[in-house]
C-alpha cells in the first residue's frame, strides 16, 4: 500500500527541516571562516600601527602603508562645537576657517596654495568633538607639512579685516546649507529638542544670531585656549616609518611648549532623565514630499557598555539598511505607505550617540499610517530575535565595509584619529571587527528594548505646505 498524504507530508517536512538545519549550519560555518580570515587580516594591520608621545604631550600615531610614496598628514585638536563658550556658538568652526589666513611665515591665503604647488591637497573640518586639519602629499613633502602645521599651531595672525570677511563667509555658508534647506532646518530643530541639557543641542555651524557677533577677540581667545600640542593628536598614514615620523615630529611640533590649561579629560553637562516623547512639525513650501523622521538618544561607542554599541550598529543595519532592511520591507513593500524608508545608528560622538529613522510618506498614505508601521517594526524587534540570516548579512556587510575602507590611506588616518580624539584606544579600534562578530541576536533584542524607548525620542515631520502669513490689521481711517 502507498503512504498516506499525511505521512508523505510529515516525511517531506522532516527532510525540509534537515535541509534547513544543514543550510543554517553551512551558513554559520561560512560566516565563521569569513570572520577568522578577516581576524587574521585585522591582526596584521594592528601590528603595523604604532603610537608614541612627544615630550610636550602631543600624541603621535603612525600607520605605515608602503604601496605608494604618498602620505596623509592629520592634526586633530581635542576641541569642537560642544566645547564652545556659552553664547559663542560657531566659534570652533569659525576658527577652522581662520586657520587658513596667515602667520609670520605664511602670507594671507597662501597656506593651501603652497600645498597645491607642492602637488598635494588639503582641507579641514569641525565636529561636535574635534577639529581636524589634513594634507595628502608625496612622502618627501611631509617635513614641509609638519613645519607649516606646527607654525599655525602657535603663530596664527588675524587682522580685523580678515575676521570680518571670513565671518561673512560662514554666515553665507549657514544660509546655503541650512536656511535654504528645509530638511537641514528640521534636523537642526530635532537635535535641539533631543538634547535637553547637553551642548550637542547646538548646531556645529552655530546659531545665526550668535555667529553674526563673533569677533577677532573671540577667535584669538579660543585659539590660545585650545590649540596646543598637548591638546592635539598627530596621525601620519602612508609610506613612512615610526622612527622617521618621530624625528620629523620632534624637529617641528616638539619645539612647541605645552599649555597647562588643556589636557584634562573633557567634562560636559549630562542629560537628565528623559520622560516624554517630543514632536517637531515643520511646514515649508520649498519641501518636496512629506517626510517623517525619528531620533532616539543612545550611548556612543565611548559611553556604551561592552558590546552595546556594536549591537546597536547591527540592530539598525538589520532594521534600516537599504532595501533589505525591515523598515523598507514593511513600509514600502508590505504596507505601501512610504516611497522610501531606512535608519541608522550614529555612535561616533564622545558623549552620546543617536538612532535615526526616516521615511518619505507615500502618495495615498498619511503621517499617522507611516508612524504606525514604524512602531510595528520596532515592537517586533523588541519581542522577537532577528534571524540568523539577517545577523549574518549585517555582520558581513559591516566587515566588508571595514575591509574596503582599510584600502584607503586617508580613511585609515581618519579611523584612528577620530577614535582617539573621542576617547578610544588603538586596541579598541582594532578590536571592532571582532567585537561586531561576537554580537548575538539576544544582545540585539536587548539593545532594542533598552534604547528604542519613545520617551527618549523626538519625532519630526516636514510637509510641503504653505504657511499663511498673518494679515496685519488695517487701522481705521479717520473721518
Amino acid at each position: 500500500m502507498g503512504q498516506s498524504p499525511h505521512r508523505k507530508f510529515r516525511r517531506l517536512s522532516c527532510q525540509f527541516k534537515r535541509l534547513s538545519q544543514l543550510s543554517t549550519a553551512l551558513s554559520i560555518a561560512s560566516t565563521l571562516m569569513f570572520m577568522q580570515s578577516f581576524a587574521a587580516m585585522a591582526e596584521n594591520a594592528k601590528t603595523r600601527v604604532s603610537e608614541f608621545m612627544l615630550a610636550n604631550g602631543m600624541q603621535v600615531v603612525v600607520v605605515p602603508d608602503t604601496r605608494a610614496p604618498v602620505v596623509t598628514h592629520m592634526v586633530w585638536y581635542k576641541v569642537g562645537a560642544a566645547d564652545e563658550p556659552h553664547g559663542s556658538s560657531g566659534i570652533a568652526h569659525f576658527l577652522e576657517h581662520l586657520m587658513f589666513k596667515s602667520t609670520e611665515k605664511i602670507a594671507i591665503g597662501e597656506f593651501s596654495k603652497i600645498v597645491a604647488r607642492l602637488g598635494g591637497n588639503d582641507n579641514a573640518f569641525t565636529s561636535n568633538d574635534a577639529t581636524a586639519y589634513f594634507q595628502r602629499v608625496a612622502k618627501d613633502r611631509l617635513p614641509k607639512m609638519m613645519e607649516m602645521e606646527a607654525d599655525r599651531m602657535i603663530n596664527l595672525k588675524l587682522t580685523e579685516k580678515e575676521v570680518l570677511t571670513e565671518r561673512d563667509v560662514i554666515l553665507e555658508e549657514r544660509r546655503s546649507r541650512v536656511e535654504n534647506n528645509p530638511s537641514a532646518v528640521l534636523d537642526e530643530q530635532m537635535s535641539a529638542a533631543l538634547y535637553q541639557n547637553h551642548p550637542y543641542h547646538i548646531p556645529v555651524i552655530g546659531w545665526m544670531h550668535e555667529m553674526a557677533k563673533l569677533s577677532q577677540a573671540d577667535a584669538l581667545n579660543f585659539y590660545k585656549r585650545y590649540y596646543a600640542p598637548n591638546n592635539a593628536i598627530l596621525v601620519v598614514a602612508g609610506d613612512v616609518t615610526p622612527e622617521g615620523v618621530r624625528e620629523m615630529a620632534e624637529a617641528t611640533y616638539g619645539k612647541i611648549k605645552s599649555n597647562p590649561q588643556v589636557g584634562a579629560p573633557r567634562v560636559r553637562p549630562s542629560e537628565p532623565e528623559q520622560r516624554a516623547p517630543r514632536r517637531v512639525d515643520l511646514k515649508d513650501p520649498r519641501a518636496g514630499r512629506t517626510t517623517i523622521g525619528r531620533h532616539y538618544l543612545a550611548p556612543s561607542y565611548t559611553t556604551a557598555q561592552p558590546g552595546e554599541a556594536e549591537a546597536l550598529d547591527l540592530l539598525m543595519k538589520i532594521a534600516g539598511g537599504g532595501t533589505t532592511g525591515r523598515l523598507y520591507k514593511k513600509l514600502v513593500v508590505e504596507d505601501q505607505v512610504a516611497s522610501s524608508a531606512g535608519g541608522y545608528y550614529s555612535g561616533s560622538n564622545m558623549d552620546s550617540g543617536k538612532i535615526g529613522i526616516s521615511a518619505v510618506v507615500g502618495d495615498n498614505a498619511s503621517i499617522a499610517k507611516v508612524e504606525a508601521s514604524v512602531d510595528a517594526v520596532i515592537a517586533d524587534l523588541k519581542v522577537n530575535l532577528v534571524t540568523p540570516a539577517e545577523l549574518e548579512r549585517a555582520k558581513k556587510s559591516y566587515i566588508a565595509e571595514y575591509i574596503y575602507e582599510s584600502d584607503n590611506q586617508s580613511t585609515m588616518a581618519r579611523r584612528y584619529g577620530w577614535g582617539l580624539v573621542v576617547g578610544s584606544t588603538i586596541a579598541k579600534i582594532d578590536a571592532w571587527p571582532k567585537d561586531i562578530a561576537n554580537v548575538t541576536a539576544e544582545q540585539i533584542r536587548e539593545a532594542a528594548i533598552k534604547h528604542l524607548d519613545l520617551r527618549r525620542s523626538v519625532t519630526g515631520t516636514l510637509s510641503p505646505e504653505t504657511v499663511e502669513t498673518p494679515v496685519a490689521a488695517v487701522p481705521a481711517s479717520k473721518s
